[in-house]
């Protein structure tokens, strides 16, 4: 006769449990990665105070301080570093703390204004600034037009041949990162389609003689600029490349490319970051001839409309002459020009675009941090780096001793109590802590690894009260099965009967205990926000103890001869716990009845 399906099987579930914690084991080493990330106050890192750049030294209002705190935020957490801080300091610094050595990216990163525009260029010529009085010619005569059908050419050269078939032709790469816009009538995912570029590299249009004209740009100071720009000295900043108010400005182009850098004049801003819905990092994609990663842009309502004019004029331009700079829409970030594609097939009316770039520098990485700034926003303020400082970690330490020794005192004491009170069975409430503290230990390592966690004193601090509140859920359930033995019953029912009873309440504390974690994360920051998820963290863990390892064990100790004949050291004898056997109470009944 077959037995009853709902039989426990204490031992299959112990056995799934510790193949969980193998796999965990496997999955940390897989990471190359076998010990916790410490974070500022244990590892050491780095500080950084940015101060608001405003005109005249004046303090900058405050609701836009506290947005610039809110992007950084938003954008340390994007990047997955854990246990950084982001704090407002007086009434124009901001003061950003990220743990760990190297964190130069992130702290750049995080000051980033990223203003995004896009803008239609009329001038575009080498990056050195004109000599003798000779001015570079904005635009060469091209050598051939694009075919119908064919997708917008990303030339960032004015004498580069625009090269394109209405077959997919192989990307090829242009000066500036090139931007691969969609085709004017997207398809239904909304992805990109590839795009053909020139394929000469950047060169310095010929000089001629006499005044240039520059078609279009009413703006003589900012001709004065461009001519005088030397985009190979400096920073590549031009003074005033991002001031979305004038109406044309002079800038460079963000990259060096073949060993040259190209400077535009940019008419005025079309299209800004703010209306840029979303941006993803992709990974290249060969079926479409895409060797490097790239950054997909999705605009709004507004952004999808501004952003299909300023195609239809470039793409008017062209039809008009294929070598007019006007037919190329500059991708500007933060005063530089990221990509100046070539609209050669008419208005791209679809709302979403890519920007890519040579695979050597536009790298997963780069292609990460770009759409993490630019799906965040930009800052309302320009901040400048005060102060860079390195954190020593020797406070830190003196502090994780002294945390640690007292986690060992009281888990000692706690060790102490349940061997003392409930003897044998003590000992599997101390196999519980150990096995807890194994999978909190795993979980804490592939963290670290998989999403930037790092251990603070406050996470250890969650981690030490979380000793009582495992060690709550085993009492819950050992008293429940002490009182089903003080009530006669076999050990082995009371062991399904008590937990029947206790898991219920264990779920209900651990629950409240959850919750509570969960809002004191959310409306905390700081090391307050890091000892809440230390706590959450360790009451899901203690629920997986108690079920498939407490429990199972507990069931398994049952069928044993020690604990099921109730020794005096199990803890469940009967001496101990008074226990009243059915055929005593039932002579103790008779008796009292005689006696009446």
């Amino acid at each position: 006769m077959a037995s009853p399906s709902n039989v426990p099987k204490p031992g299959r579930t112990l056995f799934a449990l510790f193949a969980v914690i193998a796999i965990l084991a496997g999955v940390a080493l897989l990471q190359g990665q076998t010990k916790p990330k410490l974070g500022l106050d244990l590892a050491g890192g780095t500080t950084v105070t940015l101060t608001a750049k405003t005109e005249k030294g004046k303090n900058p209002p405050a609701d836009l301080m506290n947005q610039a705190v809110k992007i950084m935020t938003q954008r340390v957490n994007g990047l997955g570093v854990s246990d950084a801080e982001v704090a407002k300091q007086g009434s124009n610094n901001i003061v950003v703390n990220v743990p760990g050595e190297g964190q130069g990216r992130v702290v750049g990163l995080i000051g980033t204004t990223a203003k995004l525009q896009f803008r239609q260029v009329f001038a575009y010529t080498d990056g050195k600034p004109t000599a003798g009085g000779a001015t570079p010619s904005p635009s060469a005569s091209p050598t051939g037009k694009a075919s119908p059908g064919s997708t917008p050419s990303s030339s960032a050269s004015p004498t580069a041949s625009p090269s394109a078939s209405s077959s997919a032709t192989p990307r090829k790469r242009a000066v500036s990162d090139a931007l691969a816009a969609p085709t004017p009538n997207p398809s239904g995912s909304g992805s990109p389609s590839p795009s053909a570029s020139p394929t000469s590299p950047l060169v310095s249009p010929s000089p001629s003689t006499g005044a240039q004209t520059y078609p279009g740009v009413t703006d003589k100071a900012v001709i004065q600029q461009f001519e005088s720009l030397d985009c190979y000295n400096g920073d590549r900043h031009a003074p005033g490349s991002n001031d979305p108010n004038r109406k044309f400005v002079a800038a460079c182009a963000q990259k060096v490319e073949d060993g040259q850098i190209g400077k535009y004049i940019l008419g005025p801003v079309r299209v800004l970051g703010e209306n840029v819905k979303s941006a993803t990092a992709m990974p290249p994609n060969s079926q479409q001839g895409q060797a490097s990663w790239s950054v997909s842009l999705k605009f709004d309502g507004k952004g999808a409309k501004q952003f299909g004019d300023v195609t239809t004029d470039a793409s008017k331009a062209y039809q008009g002459d294929p070598s007019a700079p006007q037919a190329q829409v500059a991708i500007v970030l933060d005063g530089q020009v990221v990509s100046a594609p070539q609209i050669n097939q008419g208005a791209i009316t679809g709302g979403n675009a890519s920007i890519d770039g040579p695979a050597d520098s536009f790298t997963q990485q780069y292609a990460t941090d770009l759409a993490n700034v630019l799906k965040y926003g930009a800052l309302p303020l320009e901040f400048k780096q005060s102060s860079i400082d390195e954190v020593s970690s020797t406070l830190g330490s003196d502090q994780l001793t002294g945390g640690l020794i007292a986690g060992a005192i009281g888990l000692g004491l706690v060790v102490v109590y349940c061997l003392l009170y409930y003897r044998g069975l003590g000992l599997v409430a101390v196999s519980s802590l150990v096995v807890a503290s194994v999978i909190t230990y795993e979980a804490v390592v592939i963290l670290g690894e998989g999403m930037g966690f790092r251990l603070s004193l406050p996470h250890i601090i969650g981690l030490i009260v979380s000793i009582g509140i495992t060690a709550d859920s085993f009492i819950v359930y050992f008293e429940r099965l002490r009182d089903e033995l003080r009530a006669g019953r076999k050990l082995r029912s009371s062991v399904e009967n008590a937990w029947k009873r206790a898991r219920r309440t264990i779920l209900v504390a651990d629950a409240v205990t959850f919750l509570a974690a969960l809002v004191l994360y959310f409306l905390a920051v700081g090391g307050v926000a890091g000892f809440a998820f230390a706590m959450g963290l360790t009451t899901l863990i203690d629920i997986v103890v108690v079920f498939f390892f407490t429990k199972p064990m507990v069931a398994l100790l049952s069928r044993t001869r020690f604990f099921g004949r109730g020794h005096p050291m199990s803890g469940l004898d009967a001496k101990r716990l008074r226990r009243t056997t059915p055929d005593t109470a039932g002579a103790t009944a008779r008796k009292t009845s005689q006696e009446a």
